[in-house]
């Protein structure tokens, strides 16, 4: 059984800040590799002309995804409420962009700063999983007036202290208790943090809107240690029906450098890590890579 879902790849596989002037190549050699959607990493809303993206998107048959960065000046559970408001202000933009582009959803870990992974008391933790809480409930009501939703993503342990696994996720969405909240997985933190990743997919079902994958190590799917089958039999069991996207970085990241600890490149070069990721995902989607057992529900 073929998984039916659309194939994407994240800009920040070439670059880093995502500039307007970028996306006439770029999102050709998207499409010409064979990917259905992009996923727009928005770093700086001051670099993205909407307008500009909509005819080159429309001209390369390509879907947008919004994707946000939340480096150490947003953080919507800082002590700082100026850190918050900075946050807040930055999603703002992030839906003001999805909604231009036509986009269902703006994702990443939006409840806290990437990095921001310490040891603190539980009184603290739960101060700032109260902040979560609040603020994204504020940010899915905002998302909800532009007809968005928000796919919150888990990071692992050294990036995040806060939401780590589906498990918190879920927890996190039902404290929100708002309809617009739903979930993004990353293989590359669930490799990390979920003991069985078919497990975890199942439980997330159809709250899950968005699937990012690279290998174990951040590089091309496929050349890892990665347990493709365990992903394929979650998505599969959950009928999951939207986008699979490539997402890894380049050694100049400018936003979340010092979080993502990508200190070389993890191909010979990034076009070849998007068409052999590509290659490799096609066949996976078939079923063709291993011998995923029949599905139950």
């Amino acid at each position: 059984m073929a998984l039916n879902v659309k194939l994407g790849v994240s800009t920040w596989l070439w670059t880093s800040p995502f500039r307007t002037e970028e996306a006439g190549a770029l999102f050709e050699k998207i499409a010409k590799l064979g990917y259905h959607s992009v996923e727009i990493a928005v770093e700086d809303p001051n670099l993205v002309d909407t307008q500009r993206l909509k005819s080159v998107l429309s001209a390369n048959n390509l879907e947008p995804i919004i994707c946000g960065a939340f480096g150490p000046t947003r953080d919507l559970t800082s002590d700082d409420i100026n850190l918050q408001r900075t946050g807040m202000v930055y999603i703002e933009e992030c839906l003001r962009i999805g909604e231009a582009l036509s986009s269902r959803f703006v994702a990443g870990p939006m409840y806290s700063a990437v990095g921001k992974a310490r040891m603190v008391p539980p009184e603290q933790r739960a101060i700032e999983w109260e902040r979560a809480v609040r603020n994204l409930r504020t940010v899915c009501e905002r998302a909800a007036d532009r007809g968005l939703e928000i796919a919150l993503e888990p990071l692992n342990r050294f990036e995040s202290d806060l939401i780590n696994n589906a498990d918190d996720v879920l927890r996190l969405i039902d404290d929100i208790g708002h309809p617009a909240a739903k979930i993004c997985l990353d293989m590359f933190h669930m490799n990390i943090e979920e003991p069985d990743p078919e497990t975890a997919i199942r439980k997330a079902g159809e709250r899950l809107i968005h699937m990012q994958v690279s290998e174990n190590y951040r590089g091309t799917p496929g050349t890892g240690n990665a347990n493709w089958d365990a992903y394929y039999r979650g998505l599969a069991a959950i009928g999951y029906a939207n986008t699979v996207s490539v997402e890894s970085f380049t050694p100049e990241n400018k936003e979340l450098a010092g979080a993502v600890c990508i200190w070389r490149n993890l191909a010979e070069d990034q076009d070849t890590f998007a068409r052999d990721g590509h290659a490799f995902l096609n066949e996976w989607i078939k079923g063709a890579e291993g011998t995923p057992p029949s599905v139950s529900a």
